[in-house]
């Protein structure tokens, strides 16, 4: 319980009534509950949905959908997306890379990727069958953080501070086992083929990203993984989108 409650405090802003002492190895840990923690943000969705679906038009009632969640998470990993989009734009050296995704300024391809992401997500989530949508909303929020276990275990730290180098520290195969364990029954459960299918697409999409970093960076920062992690979400309600209709 203690090791949720940190992954929970790390992962989302909302307060909670208790406090636990968190030590060194306690962050990278956690991230076994990881997604435990994500399949908790999905069902406030489902509850947010459940209020706001009688009430407003689903063009409406999708994109509030889409800004609770970005509020629930401190827009945390969307920072990882603008910043890795403007690292990516300056097309410099490694050192080069590392210090744009350190600025706390958002330049302007950063501004695009942001946007483009947000717009993905939300066309995505409208476009679902009624009948798949709070399935969806339950599991692609645990399925990106899965991916952000899968992205720190067996990595080397791109730099020696920041987020990304306490949770490498901490977090190895048990945690990525026991992660990858709890997501693939509520794939099944919830999406059945379909959701094992997309959650066997995302395994592959954040290796590649996963390669990527360590090619062009040497490892992983704390912005990496949360790029990762929104990445995850997009496309896996646009796998959702494509398998659903044919594997059901």
């Amino acid at each position: 319980m203690r090791l949720f409650i940190i992954a929970f405090q790390f992962l989302t802003i909302v307060p909670l009534p208790v406090s636990v002492r968190c030590e060194e190895k306690d962050l990278g840990r956690s991230m076994a509950l990881f997604p435990l923690v994500g399949l908790t943000i999905g069902a406030l969705l489902v509850g947010a949905d459940f209020v706001l679906a009688p009430l407003l038009p689903r063009t409406l009632a999708d994109l509030l959908l889409v800004a609770i969640m970005s509020i629930v998470t401190g827009a945390l990993h969307l920072d990882g997306l603008s910043d890795v989009c403007d690292g990516l734009a300056a097309r410099g050296s490694r050192e080069r890379f590392l210090e744009i995704m350190k600025d706390s300024r958002v330049g302007a391809v950063g501004a695009v990727g942001l946007v483009l992401g947000l717009l993905l997500k939300y066309q995505a989530l409208l476009a679902l069958p009624p009948e798949y949508k709070r399935a969806a909303l339950l599991f692609f929020p645990m399925a990106a953080r899965f991916a952000q276990v899968q992205m720190t275990v067996g990595s080397q730290r791109a730099r020696k501070d920041g987020l990304g180098h306490a949770f490498v520290g901490g977090a190895g195969t048990l945690q990525l086992v026991l992660a990858g364990a709890c997501t693939v029954v509520v794939a099944g459960a919830l999406l059945h083929l379909a959701g094992l299918v997309t959650l066997l697409l995302l395994f592959c999409l954040t290796f590649g990203i996963k390669g990527w970093s360590h090619k062009r960076l040497g490892g992983v920062t704390g912005d990496v993984i949360g790029c990762a992690s929104e990445l995850n979400e997009i496309f896996c309600l646009i796998f959702l989108l494509a398998l659903l209709g044919r594997l059901g």
